[in-house]
């Protein structure tokens, strides 16, 4: 039986300096952050940012394969940048040269749409912290894509909790041809490709801004040599129990329906892999290729061989993964995505694909990509230009610049799901339903015993030696259902121990 599919979501977003003609990335990633933390001097959150990561259990090197194939590198821990817990649950920190912000984790995929959004506006306060530290002149500007446009590209990854006890290979076999094939509905568009050897005349826009960027099919790297699935296998959680699948094919979105679609289908195939609920081998013959030929064909209608020497489109894999998500609810029902939030799923995932089907530039509210191409299109007709014009380019950079007053985005009438004021609580608050609840709530009321946090521990210094770590190994545990009168009811956090028996 397929168990709860916990989602969290980490973002690398770009950044530069303007107003100087030299500036680091990584200098200005722990400028922006720090900045963040500093104006939140006088909150009850002011401790909480002091915290540090506890990188003891950090094993990104870990292979689901067992051993990784030789010549691979394993993502390196960086142990010595900028490194914050927040209240809400979140991380937010310095990774090599992006400043990174992991959602606390949650139980669906409307609570990720939440924490998303809220990131957003942690980014965007940032910023603006930024910009009073700075010379007159000089400002942080970050990006919410994952493209320079000069063959770098930063990653929007997922991460979901899994049975340990399926087998790896048949989580590949199943999710490969989704991850494929839902670029159709959560590509964040791109004007042109960064792909060796393509220009603008061989592809002026393209679905996705990651699908250039990926070589092979199964990998455990993540900057080089990207693979569609990826074999990191760091749990963070019982080790015996469960597998986290770290996704890193995803592109940034902006589109609150086109992240709710991400995650939300993504939970729901894996349900159905866990369940052995998808008797049908729908693995394309060449998946790399078939990735960024699926990007590339902005009609929809480009049919791919699979294995079996059959072909089909991008379109039909995701009405057929669809039509077995509508049998899987019926016969198993969606508790572990949530009743209410899998219905959803899939009553958008078939208004999506049917607007694809039909027309997708009615789905221009709705979708980045849709948005995107329509936005930019309307003004090169305009203005007879060449896809291959530095202006569209720039304009597809301020798509996803984060700065309210400058964004493109920000401009267009997109369709929401969550509101203003449940973004807002994001910023300081926790989900109520994960372990991020417990670890939010401990920083926000005894911040000042907390030594470090991570994922799955927390480590409390209450004036006695030892050191005291409290593991967080279940990640549905920890909730407000489980933990909210004990965290309410203990005055300080060795009483919170002592009743914890830790």
């Amino acid at each position: 039986m397929a168990i709860q599919k916990i989602i969290g979501v980490e973002t690398e977003y770009g950044i530069i300096v303007r107003g100087t003609p030299e500036s680091n990335p990584i200098a200005a990633s722990s400028v922006l952050i720090n900045a963040y933390v500093n104006e939140l001097a006088g909150t009850e959150a002011t401790a909480a940012a002091r915290v540090g990561w506890d990188f003891e259990d950090e094993s990104p090197g870990n292979d689901a394969r067992g051993l990784p194939p030789e010549g691979t590198m394993a993502p390196e821990v960086e142990t010595h940048l900028v490194n914050v817990v927040l209240t809400n649950g979140a991380r937010y920190y310095v990774d090599h040269a992006h400043p990174e912000l992991s959602t606390p984790e949650c139980g669906d995929a409307r609570s990720i749409v939440r924490f998303d959004r809220s990131a957003e506006l942690i980014l965007q306060r940032s910023m603006d912290a930024a910009r009073r530290l700075l010379p007159p002149g000089q400002e942080i500007v970050v990006y919410k894509n994952n493209s320079d446009g000069k063959g770098n590209s930063y990653g929007t990854h997922e991460n979901y909790l899994m049975d340990r006890a399926v087998p790896f290979p048949r989580i590949v076999q199943h999710i490969t041809p989704h991850f494929i094939t839902r670029q159709i509905f959560c590509g964040a568009g791109k004007v042109g490709s960064e792909a060796p050897g393509l220009t603008t005349k061989e592809v002026p826009f393209q679905l996705s801004q990651r699908a250039d960027f990926f070589e092979e099919e199964v990998g455990l790297e993540t900057t080089l040599k990207r693979p569609i699935v990826n074999t990191r296998d760091e749990p963070h959680a019982d080790a015996q129990r469960y597998r986290r699948l770290h996704v890193i094919i995803g592109d940034a979105n902006l589109s609150e329906v086109a992240t709710f679609l991400k995650v939300g289908t993504t939970a729901i195939v894996l349900a159905m892999i866990e369940d052995d609920a998808l008797p049908r081998d729908l693995r394309f013959a060449r998946p790399v290729p078939t990735l960024r030929q699926v990007s590339y064909d902005l009609t929809l209608s480009k049919a791919f061989e699979l294995e079996d020497g059959s072909t089909i489109t991008a379109l039909d894999v995701q009405w057929e993964l669809l039509d077995r998500a509508r049998k899987y609810a019926e016969s198993e029902g969606l508790a572990v995505v949530g009743e209410d939030v899998g219905a959803e799923v899939l009553r958008r995932w078939e208004e999506v694909l049917t607007g694809l089907e039909t027309d997708p530039m009615s789905l221009a509210g709705r979708l980045d990509w849709v948005a995107k191409y329509r936005l930019l299109n309307a003004y090169r007709e305009r203005d007879g230009m060449d896809w291959n014009d530095a202006r569209l380019a720039a304009m597809d950079l301020q798509y996803h610049d984060l700065r309210p007053e400058k964004s493109l985005f920000t401009r267009l009438d997109m369709e929401r799901i969550i509101d203003d004021d449940e973004i807002e609580s994001g910023v300081t608050e926790p989900p109520e339903d994960t372990r991020a609840f417990f670890r939010g709530t401990c920083l926000a009321k005894f911040a000042d015993a907390i030594v470090a946090a991570n994922w799955d521990s927390m480590v409390f210094d209450v004036g006695t030696d030892p050191l005291r770590r409290v593991p967080m190994m279940e990640p549905g545990r920890g909730s407000k259902a489980h933990v909210g009168t004990l965290l309410a009811e203990s005055k300080t956090a060795a009483e919170l121990l002592d009743r914890l028996g830790s």
